[in-house]
């Protein structure tokens, strides 16, 4: 089917340009750079090893030192363990299976250290993911050859186009006292769907919270176990804590990316560990490591007598560690099957605990945001989808500009919306932002249909009665300036933080510090983020502040609120360019984190390029919330 075929051509693409970009990351770089790309721990040392599943030797090992630095190491992610004395040789790979704060486990492909890892100056190196692309690759290999079978390619036909999705008629759901009237009628099409719904919800409409309800409704009602799956660990781990809070048994497949203890309750290591047997298998986990110790103490060069004994040594290891991969799957199996839902990455949806399975109805959140091909893995298990998310936020990351360009940076669910407006409910009540925050983008990317619920319609910091500004900075100067493949506009940061000074010493006036409002500072390039923290410290009353005010990009802060936002839009030139700032789906999820107060600052000479940003400034005006920044020259 040429829909897949050209799916999977454009995965190709954007493998080979991830690789790419792998590549030029690690090809020259020392560990130390590395470390800084987020794709490297060092140095780090060994703290226990054991024999696990398939002889493979599990190291426990902990980063000992610039724990501060962010990383993208995960678990289930291929990675290799090297000593940096040669790093080109003195490496083995294997697989990350937990991940705790500044620990991890790996999975190596030996059954013993190598003598190197003695030698001190070890590190982890993230390897490049092929696995995920190979997954992907092969649900869309397998939703090709469903897709002309009349039965079993029912819900591949719907999502292709050949087939419509079907509502039966006349079944009604009972209310909801927990619902709005949208919400209402997302959970009444959620569960009357054959094939297909979809939740469009736009930030603040409560998207999880009917989302749960769903999920909750429709085990009630089905009495079979759900898949929820999303783009994003975080993602995962909110519905799973949530879902868990409503009292439904939820096994989380992988490990969470927030390490709370609830959060790993949830988790199969976890959970098994409550087994009672699980004392025994850890006696002879012991018993099989001290045999592997006892044959790893023989020297290289020894005769016909201690090579036999050493190899009855391993043999008598590997026999009772398959005695114990037997129980831990039986007491595995028996937790999955007792679990009502299972949650999961969209990768993960194919973690090796739960590969096999089948479900009713799959659930997909945060579908605005995910990447086709990696849908195609838990839709292949399902009869009935459900997508929820906003295609008018984030869209998915993609590191290939020529298969953007392409279409794989059309979601699925934006497919759908198009293809069977039916099938989607959009919430239309927010419950977040004052009305005149939210009214901008209401009108540009919900047609006006977005209404502010009466509790957050008009609230206000107290002292303060602006809640919307546009403070334009055209003519004062302040000039962009390129700093490798990023941009900062040093005046326009310094500018934000003393004006964020100001109104944070007026609201000192109001509140105390541990009830003061959250804050966040939003900037589209990396490069300002650096320069706002930078200069942060030179700015007390904001410095004091602590983790009540964060600074960050706009993509980071997805999903999140804050009481106020400042977005410094930092582009400023002569030529009127405004780069990726033209993504206005980006600048729709920077608008709309303010709670009771946002501030944007920018130059209109430069923004209003785009009819988008000249539009915004109108609407700034028509709310008397247009300043300039000339009306602070004396800050």
């Amino acid at each position: 089917m040429d829909y897949f075929k050209r799916l999977r051509a454009l995965l190709q693409l954007e493998q080979e340009e991830d690789r790419q970009s792998y590549l030029k990351l690690t090809a020259t770089a020392s560990a130390a750079e590395r470390r800084n790309n987020g794709i490297t721990w060092y140095p780090i040392a060994i703290r226990d090893t054991e024999l696990g599943r398939g002889d493979y030797l599990t190291v426990e090992v902990e980063r000992t030192s610039h724990q501060e630095i962010g990383h993208q190491l995960r678990s289930g992610m291929p990675a290799v363990l090297f000593s940096n004395h040669d790093p080109q040789q003195d490496r083995e790979e294997g697989i990350i299976t937990f991940l705790n704060g500044n620990r991890l486990k790996i999975a190596l492909r030996t059954d013993e250290l190598p003598d190197w890892s003695r030698s001190g100056k070890l590190g982890i190196d993230l390897l490049f993911d092929d696995n995920s692309y190979e997954e992907m690759e092969q649900a869309l290999k397998q939703a090709e050859a469903l897709a002309d079978n009349p039965k079993e390619g029912k819900l591949v036909q719907v999502l292709t186009g050949k087939r419509r999705p079907v509502w039966p008629e006349g079944i009604t759901i009972p209310a909801s006292d927990q619902l709005n009237p949208s919400q209402q009628e997302a959970l009444q099409k959620i569960l009357t769907a054959q094939d297909l719904a979809i939740v469009h919800g736009p930030p603040g409409t409560g998207k999880t919270t009917t989302l749960v309800q769903a999920i909750k409704a429709l085990y009630a009602r089905e009495q079979k176990q759900i898949l929820v799956v999303a783009p994003s660990n975080a993602a995962v781990d909110l519905l799973s804590e949530k879902l868990a809070d409503e009292g439904l048994k939820v096994l989380r497949a992988g490990n969470p990316a927030r390490i709370l203890p609830r959060l790993l309750s949830l988790t199969l290591d976890s959970q098994a560990a409550e087994d009672s047997r699980m004392k025994d298998i850890k006696k002879l986990k012991k018993q099989a490591n001290a045999f592997r110790d006892m044959a790893h103490k023989y020297k290289r060069q020894f005769g016909k007598a201690e090579r036999e004994q050493r190899r009855a040594l391993f043999d008598e290891a590997r026999k009772i560690m398959k005695d114990v991969e037997q129980t831990e799957q039986y007491i595995y199996d028996s937790l999955i099957a007792r679990a009502q839902v299972i949650t999961a990455t969209l990768v993960g949806a194919n973690h090796y605990s739960i590969r096999n399975l089948r479900y009713h109805t799959v659930v997909i959140d945060e579908a605005g945001q995910a990447l086709e091909p990696a849908c195609w893995i838990p839709i292949l298990k399902a009869e009935k989808l459900v997508m929820a998310g906003d295609h008018f936020q984030l869209p998915p990351t993609i590191k290939s500009i020529e298969a953007g360009r392409q279409g794989l940076n059309e979601t699925l669910m934006e497919r759908c919306v198009q293809r069977y407006p039916e099938s989607v409910t959009m919430l239309d009540e927010q419950y977040r932002m004052h009305a005149s925050i939210m009214g901008y983008s209401a009108q540009v990317f919900y047609s006006d249909r977005l209404k502010a619920h009466a509790s957050v319609a008009g609230h206000l910091l107290d002292g303060d009665a602006l809640p919307l500004a546009f403070v334009d900075t055209a003519g004062c100067g302040f000039e962009e300036k390129a700093e490798g493949s990023s941009l900062s506009n040093p005046e326009e940061a310094a500018f934000t933080l003393k004006h964020l000074s100001l109104l944070v010493e007026q609201l000192h006036a109001y509140y105390t510090i541990d009830r003061f409002p959250a804050i966040a500072v939003i900037a589209p390039y990396r490069q300002q983020i650096a320069q706002l923290r930078e200069l942060l410290p030179h700015h007390p009353v904001l410095a004091a502040l602590g983790d009540k005010l964060s600074i960050n990009t706009v993509d980071s802060f997805q999903g999140q609120e804050r009481d106020i936002v400042y977005i410094s839009m930092t582009r400023s030139n002569t030529d009127n360019l405004i780069g990726f700032l033209s993504d206005t789906r980006r600048m729709n999820v920077a608008m709309t984190r303010a709670r009771k107060k946002l501030v944007m600052i920018g130059d209109s000479a430069t923004l209003s390029a785009l009819p988008f940003y000249s539009d915004l400034i109108a609407y700034a005006e028509q709310n008397d919330a247009y300043q300039s920044a000339w009306e602070f020259s004396d800050l």
